[in-house]
């Protein structure tokens, strides 16, 4: 698979990087200097220095041979004509564009329309709000996503030290939780993804994967000690695009909001746009703020400034003054390993959104949709299982799945399956996948040899 990116910034950076440890190949092409080669100087790909909306450096790119663009510059406007000119010399090449303007959210649809195979455009702020969203509802979650359109939940949860499930194998769990027991289908310990077997153990301070249906999830949650807890009162941090936008869901849903922002004229704007959200002047990591407004009756604090360090400290500061729970926009890739260690457990990153909705249609095989699990180590796939799939009419025993590779659940119809080695996946079935990264291209072999392209 030849897959053009164009755009050597955090997201083209971690896309070619992901794609070439999987044996892709890759061509960035970007045309600040700097960036291209930091790309090769760290990752064995092809690069080119040039303008990714130029015929001529398309053409060097090979985008007549690629099946992939991706046009992920900040440059919402060099992705369009990215897409535009690639669809006049490769009509058949499938184009993924990132577009982050709020100007252009009524437009997705057209674009899709009017550029042929288009697939998808991207937009991580609506994204990272839906997560934001997603991490509010589930009480202590890192890691929120959803399957079967919302009917399985797929959580991420740290196990505390005082849980009588430390030290339990995976095994035992039936036999202590009876019908209430989770399906883990991944663990991280010490930064190391482990997708676990019967004999693997539970500690303190992992980082537990599980899913179940939506219906069971709080049940589910309070085996782990998480209980459910009401959101009625919400404070912003930074009152940019991705700030506003979720003021706007939050005020759609009856919460009560403010909004703090140091910048005078955005405060302005925010005041004259918004409807019930309240429009704070003033620095959000200033403890004497924090304190005049109350924040120990704050059920959720969301940190959104543009700057790491800002959104760090106010969270950290707002949890010590009180606060209910934090969560922290962190976008520089580096630091997200570093966040539990610092008492900060709920994350969100608009580059790893726009990541998780790229992986979704470049993977091989009809993939519904694809999430990275914390450290982008693993992947969580929904597939669907076409009627000539090796895959079908046998007992997953008798298939050869690769090694750090599970498959986690099946959806047949209305019907959610927990498989077991005798379970039979029949055409059409939607199946759950987590895989470590060194798995995925056995994966994708699976689902490719006689799985249709999607």
């Amino acid at each position: 698979m030849k897959i053009v990116i164009v755009g050597a910034g955090e997201v083209g950076f971690h896309i070619a990087n992901r794609l070439a440890l999987e044996n892709k190949d890759v061509v960035v092409v970007d045309k600040n200097a700097a960036a291209i080669r930091r790309v090769a100087e760290s990752i064995d790909v092809q690069t080119i220095t040039g303008s990714g909306s130029s015929p001529s450096v398309l053409l060097e790119a090979g985008i007549k041979e690629a099946e992939i663009l991706l046009a992920v510059t900040n440059s919402d406007e060099t992705n369009l004509v990215a897409c535009l000119v690639c669809n006049m010399m490769s009509p058949g090449t499938k184009k993924l564009a990132r577009i982050r303007g709020a100007d252009f959210d009524q437009y997705h649809a057209t674009f899709r329309e009017q550029v042929p195979n288009i697939d998808t455009v991207i937009n991580p702020e609506i994204e990272v709000v839906k997560t934001i969203e997603s991490l509010m509802k589930v009480p202590g979650a890192v890691d929120v996503g959803q399957f079967a359109d919302g009917r399985i939940k797929f959580v991420g949860i740290y196990l505390e030290k005082n849980s009588n499930l430390t030290g339990v194998k995976l095994a035992e769990l039936p036999g202590i939780l009876g019908d209430r027991r989770p399906l883990i289908a991944a663990l991280v310990r010490e930064e190391e993804v482990i997708i676990p077997r019967g004999d693997d153990r539970l500690f303190q301070g992992d980082l537990i994967y599980f899913i179940c249906e939506d219906t069971q999830l709080l049940d589910t949650l309070s085996v782990f000690g998480k209980h459910s807890k009401p959101i009625n009162r919400v404070l912003i941090i930074g009152g940019g695009s991705i700030g506003y936008r979720l003021a706007v869901q939050l005020e759609y849903q009856g919460i009560y909001c403010k909004i703090v922002e140091r910048n005078a004229d955005r405060c302005n704007a925010l005041a004259e746009n918004l409807n019930k959200t309240i429009v704070l002047h003033g620095d959000g990591s200033d403890q004497g703020l924090l304190s005049e407004e109350n924040i120990g009756d704050i059920d959720v604090v969301v940190t959104l400034t543009n700057d790491e360090e800002t959104n760090i400290l106010s969270s950290l500061l707002a949890t010590k003054l009180g606060a209910g729970k934090a969560i922290t926009k962190i976008s520089k890739f580096g630091y997200l390993n570093l966040m539990n260690a610092i008492g900060i457990e709920q994350v969100v990153s608009p580059r790893l959104s726009a990541i998780n909705t790229i992986l979704q249609h470049i993977r091989r095989g009809k993939v519904l949709s694809a999430i990275s699990l914390k450290g982008e180590q693993a992947e969580a796939l929904e597939v669907v299982a076409l009627e000539t799939s090796e895959i079908v009419s046998k007992p997953l025993k008798r298939i050869s799945f690769p090694k750090g590779a599970i498959i986690a659940g099946i959806i047949r119809k209305d019907q959610i399956i927990i498989p077991t080695g005798d379970s039979v996946i029949e055409p059409d079935d939607r199946i759950i996948i987590f895989a470590h990264r060194r798995a995925i291209d056995g994966i994708e072999k699976i689902l490719s040899v006689k799985l249709e392209y999607f």
